[in-house]
């Protein structure tokens, strides 16, 4: 019986050479294995956003068969480009697309395998791996499956063309044989190329044009609920096999782990019996390879923080103390102890790197500290580096990429100095830290117990008007030199310092 709504399906084999084209399908395309998702079970976590950005600008097209897009003059997406800082996700986001994907397996690519000593030898890798796909269009057609090829580290052979100076110009053929194979006058339509790199800076411009890499997604650093739901995915074995103690709370690692990517927030699913401790003492051992690690800027407070206002603390400190208490995900200090010995044009480089990766996370903040240390100044003369103040004021009055938020704090000794370079004027904000009155260090000296109770008043009438810094040198000093007693003793609080004691070692240190 034929009706309105009957149609007829026509088939050809692959070797008649007939093609069948505007043939009327079926209501969707069975482009994937599944139809609903679980991020979790395909052990992604925190990239749920990215993940739907990925398959609406990527896979919309390809949900609906061939008919209904040659209709509606719907172009594939061909290309697509993951970016980000290394172990953020970009390879397993990768390979876990292929694997849902109903077409072939996925062919991965290292960058720097395609490379070959041989003239001519590196362009034909490259059409090699589009071969397949090609062969399978001209016999297909339409129906052809989806042929997924993986570039990791894509920047190790798609340099900007002419950047690289080896005299061969193989990186330039290179680029122009992938824009021929994507973007070409033979382009094939049954081709998904995903290109991985931590540095799209360096990739050709040519690449990155509609029709081309055309859907790049960055991939950044986890925010405290993506660490959460990776911490999760990475324990559900332990959990499910009661290796987990009752003990850990991953909501304060989730917490605790700013600045760790994916990859460095894996942990170790063969330990037997995993404990909160085990938690907390990987965490000295991985240090995250973006952003500063707690443990820096702990030590830029090492007497931790008191509550006496604004005037009770340490310039470096009070910055140390916003980075470890936001949640923003990077964090980095850049200080002059860490560039010791390096050029001028070195430091620079470092500089900007700092400010080029902050620029990868939505939220960042960068400690600048002691900053006429880092330009190098001194009051003879006066002296200083005008290249790395120049490459400063640049970075400071540059806006961030749209959607990213970077917090600059500086500290200065020398503010008077940056005010005639013009550094002053980059900052929003000008906070003026003063040296401890006698209530703020009588605050500090009953934090510190060091003293007996009517002693601490009187200890600290003396210390009116005295840095911080200075503070902490003197109640060292009085309890290292205590006669009769330790230090570890006066701190536990077993013994106190003597005031006559203190008077003497007060003595000693210069205020101004």
């Amino acid at each position: 019986m034929l009706s309105d709504d009957t149609y007829i399906v026509f088939e050809a084999s692959n070797s008649s050479g007939i093609k069948i084209v505007n043939q009327r399908e079926a209501a969707s395309s069975n482009i994937f294995r599944q139809k609903e998702f679980n991020l979790e079970s395909l052990g992604i976590g925190g990239l749920s956003a990215e993940f739907a950005d990925i398959f609406r600008r990527a896979f919309a097209s390809r949900v609906f068969p061939p008919h209904v897009t040659n209709k509606l003059g719907i172009k594939h997406v061909k290309g697509m480009l993951l970016y980000g800082p290394p172990g953020t996700g970009k390879t397993l986001m990768a390979r876990q697309i292929g694997k849902m994907l109903n077409g072939k397996d996925p062919k991965i690519v290292n960058g720097p395998e395609v490379l070959s000593k041989f003239v001519g030898e590196t362009e034909k890798n490259v059409r090699d791996l589009f071969a397949d796909a090609e062969q399978d269009q001209r016999t297909r057609g339409d129906e052809s499956d989806l042929h997924v090829i993986i570039f990791d580290e894509i920047d190790a052979i798609c340099k900007s063309r002419g950047s690289t100076r080896d005299g061969t110009g193989v990186h330039d053929s290179i680029v122009n044989q992938l824009l021929t194979k994507i973007d070409g006058v033979e382009s094939l339509n049954n081709v998904l190329l995903i290109g991985m790199t931590n540095r799209k800076d360096l990739l050709d411009e040519a690449l990155l044009r509609p029709g081309r890499l055309e859907v790049q997604v960055e991939i950044s650093l986890p925010d405290e609920n993506g660490r959460l739901q990776i911490l999760q995915i990475h324990t559900n074995k332990m959990k499910e096999n009661s290796f987990l103690a009752p003990d850990v709370n991953l909501q304060e690692l989730a917490a605790r782990t700013k600045n760790y990517s994916g990859a460095e927030l894996e942990v170790d699913e063969e330990s037997i019996k995993v404990t909160m401790e085990d938690f907390l003492n990987a965490l000295h051992e991985i240090i995250p390879a973006f952003g500063a690690s707690t443990d820096d800027l702990e030590r830029c407070r090492l007497n931790g923080m008191v509550d006496c206002g604004p005037s009770g603390s340490g310039k470096t400190a009070m910055s140390a103390t916003v980075g470890i208490d936001s949640d923003f995900p990077y964090v980095k200090i850049i200080s002059a102890e860490t560039m010791i010995g390096l050029s001028e044009s070195t430091k620079c480089a470092q500089i900007v790197k700092v400010f080029e990766d902050a620029y990868k996370s939505p939220l960042s903040i960068i400690i600048l500290d002691d900053i006429e240390r880092l330009l190098e100044y001194v009051a003879i003369g006066p002296r200083f580096s005008n290249l790395i103040s120049q490459t400063l004021l640049v970075l400071l009055k540059r806006l961030p990429p749209k959607g990213k938020n970077v917090l600059v704090i500086g500290t200065t000794s020398e503010v008077s100095f940056l005010d005639s370079v013009g550094i002053c004027d980059a900052f929003s904000v000008r906070f003026h830290v003063p040296t401890l009155k006698a209530e703020d260090a009588r605050k500090v000296l009953h934090q510190l117990n060091v003293f007996s109770e009517d002693d601490t008043d009187v200890a600290a009438e003396a210390l009116n008007e005295m840095p911080i810094k200075k503070l902490y040198m003197v109640v060292e000093m009085a309890a290292q030199g205590e006669q009769g007693g330790t230090a570890e003793a006066i701190y536990s609080g077993k013994e106190k310092i003597k005031l006559s004691h203190f008077y003497d070692c007060l003595q000693d240190i210069v205020r101004y």
